[in-house]
């Protein structure tokens, strides 16, 4: 399904009559990138390959490292993570974890998707590494994996040194392997909540999750060198979209460019199921088979990008063998689904067998033969 819907999306980013881009607004912030989160497919970029200080953005590779163990087993939500002296000694934003002090790792995640918390983040790479170094090489290993080819961590909080960088497209790249995992959105929409046992407040350090309709997450940052960082997405009408804005100069200069590439995208294009309510509405004779017929289904539910204008446009034609000689197979492939758009295909979905159907016996040959005879009488 992936190579189709990839495949798809790369025909009509090649094909200008049918993938005309709108007018993208203006972005003040100097480096930024919008993409759909499917496919990655890029609906706007500004030196989005410009190697800049990311800040907390960078919390996002290490909340991915985190939920990967999670769902690994290696580690559990309700572990207790001890805060070591070193994650205790970091500064900026933090929850102010005490040397020795004991935490949910479900609290400390809670504390770095919705208040940033440096000294939670370093306590949690701890915890699953052993090390913040050794954490901070798997970080690259995960980036290099992603084809982050302009990223390189030294931390994993995203405190300012030369040879921490990135990317506002690496980011996009991270951000989107992060929200494939369904659990972490229950992190990154929290808009208010608290930690020790409601004794500490929580209050998300971005702000479009309470104010933009739709929003999935996923990070702030901000440092002096940095300047206002965010990889903002949201989801609306089966879409999700990924804004990244890089070294805004204030923080509402940085939302307002998010929401304005968001608003951007939501408002120009839609992603359309393709071949939706097709399966079984049509049936193949089958000679020989044990079973008159047998009901067609699509192979796999391909979606596409398009303009959103377009997608009233999108025909379809339904391409089937006129018999199957039986035995068929599951699966076995008995057509084909063609979706155009003004003439330029778009996709190709194969249809297949929804059932086996077996071939009929000698003697069941004989006995329908047989059977027709007598009737004829």
């Amino acid at each position: 399904m992936k190579k189709l819907f990839f495949a798809v999306l790369a025909a009509l980013m090649l094909t200008a009559g049918t993938f005309a881009a709108p007018a993208p607004p203006e972005v003040a912030a100097p480096s930024a990138i919008l993409v759909e989160r499917t496919s990655g497919t890029v609906l706007y970029e500004k030196n989005s390959h410009e190697k800049l200080a990311p800040a907390s953005v960078t919390k996002i590779m290490t909340m991915l490292l985190t939920v990967e163990a999670l769902e690994r087993g290696q580690i559990r939500l309700e572990d207790e993570v001890v805060t070591s002296d070193h994650a205790a000694s970091m500064g900026g934003s933090q929850i102010y974890l005490e040397p020795g002090e004991r935490m949910s790792l479900h609290d400390m995640l809670k504390s770095i998707a919705v208040s940033s918390a440096n000294d939670a983040c370093v306590a949690v790479a701890e915890h699953i590494a052993g090390n913040e170094a050794t954490f901070v090489a798997m970080m690259n290993d995960r980036a290099a994996a992603l084809g982050m080819q302009d990223t390189h961590f030294v931390n994993c909080c995203g405190l300012d040194s030369e040879e921490h960088y990135t990317t506002a497209y690496d980011i996009s790249l991270m951000s989107r392997e992060l929200l494939k995992h369904e659990m972490i959105r229950a992190y990154t929409t929290i808009w208010m909540d608290t930690v020790r046992g409601g004794e500490f407040g929580l209050s998300n350090t971005n702000k479009l999750v309470r104010f933009y309709d739709g929003t999935t997450g996923v990070k702030t940052g901000y440092t002096s060198k940095a300047g206002y960082c965010v990889s903002a997405s949201a989801e609306r009408e089966g879409m999700e979209l990924i804004a990244v804005i890089m070294k805004a100069d204030t923080s509402p200069h940085r939302n307002a460019d998010a929401s304005g590439l968001l608003n951007f995208g939501f408002a120009n294009y839609a992603v359309v199921g393709l071949g939706e309510g097709e399966n079984g509405a049509e049936e193949i004779p089958v000679i020989l088979g044990r079973q008159d017929c047998v009901k067609v289904e699509l192979a796999e539910n391909a979606q596409v990008l398009i303009e959103k204008a377009q997608a009233p446009k999108v025909e379809k034609q339904l391409v089937l063998a006129e018999s199957l000689e039986a035995p068929v197979e599951k699966g076995q492939k008995v057509g084909t689904l063609v979706f155009s758009l003004e003439g330029e295909q778009l996709a190709e979905v194969p249809v297949v067998a929804a059932d086996a159907v077996e071939r009929l016996g000698t003697m069941d040959i004989y006995g329908d033969i047989l059977k027709s005879l007598l009737l004829k009488k």
